[in-house]
């Protein structure tokens, strides 16, 4: 899930127990899956697949739950028909958010995705509507604890295409475009640069800042209740919670 992308708190739900990395697995693994099948086993010929797997590794999935789903997007077995669907929505407070979703029947998962919406006070909203209010990048996040530094991540990333770089809290953020995101990655990985996260996701251009714990409550009520759907593959959302506020109710979380 993305918020605001200079917020040390934009991964609050990062460090979650087994029951949420078996379902971040369980999503990966369609992915893959899905890859597979469009454009079949082999990752050096099909990139949406080498995404995907990548995805995976930076997940710490085993490798045998990745060629397990390789191997079922490639075997004879009917794995219906998956489609790609982007909503755009608004949460409350007027937040916008953005769903990257992966479903193999939108007349079930549309009215799913409505109801966790009007529960919160949003509303889905028409192709566009909130659209502009994002850019798709590669996102890479590194502890800043690292031992060569801001100047250095920026040399072994830049020529790979990363565009900009900042200080998050206590930790780095790398951005680039999307179509570079193999290339900063390899990069990073060649640096011995440990990732803390790597995907290629929505980042907002403009936040609303929320200005109470309740607002805070709400929103992220809503959003942990989205990437909690097995069809959700991303969850992006222009909030900006202040630090205070985010101590407030971190326990809750």
């Amino acid at each position: 899930m993305a918020g605001h992308s200079h917020s040390a708190n934009i991964k609050f739900r990062k460090d979650r127990v087994d029951a949420a990395r078996a379902k971040a697995f369980s999503k990966v693994a369609r992915l893959i899956t899905v890859a597979a099948k469009m454009g079949g086993g082999d990752i050096a010929s099909n990139p949406r697949l080498r995404l995907a797997v990548e995805k995976a590794r930076t997940a710490n999935m085993p490798k045998d739950n990745v060629d397990r789903a390789i191997k079922k997007g490639t075997g004879e077995g009917d794995l219906g028909q998956f489609e790609e669907i982007v909503y755009e929505a608004y949460g409350p407070c007027g937040v916008a958010v953005m769903l990257d979703v992966l479903t193999d029947n939108r007349n079930r998962t549309g009215p799913e995705i409505r109801k966790l919406f009007e529960r919160s006070g949003g509303n889905l909203g028409s192709s566009g509507s909130v659209a502009y209010m994002f850019e798709r990048k590669s996102v890479f996040v590194v502890e800043g604890g690292v031992e060569f530094g801001e100047d250095r991540l920026m040399e072994a990333t830049i020529d790979a295409g990363a565009d900009d770089l900042v200080a998050v809290g206590d930790t780095f953020e790398i951005q680039g475009p999307p179509g570079e995101f193999l290339s900063i990655k390899e990069s990073l990985e060649a640096a011995q640069v440990p990732l803390m996260r790597a995907e290629v996701t929505m980042i907002p251009q403009t936040t609303v800042q929320l200005e109470s714990a309740d607002d805070a409550r709400k929103i992220l009520k809503l959003l942990g209740g989205l990437e909690e759907h097995d069809d959700v593959q991303g969850v992006s959302a222009n909030y900006a919670i202040d630090d205070a506020i985010m101590a407030e109710i971190g326990e809750e979380l």
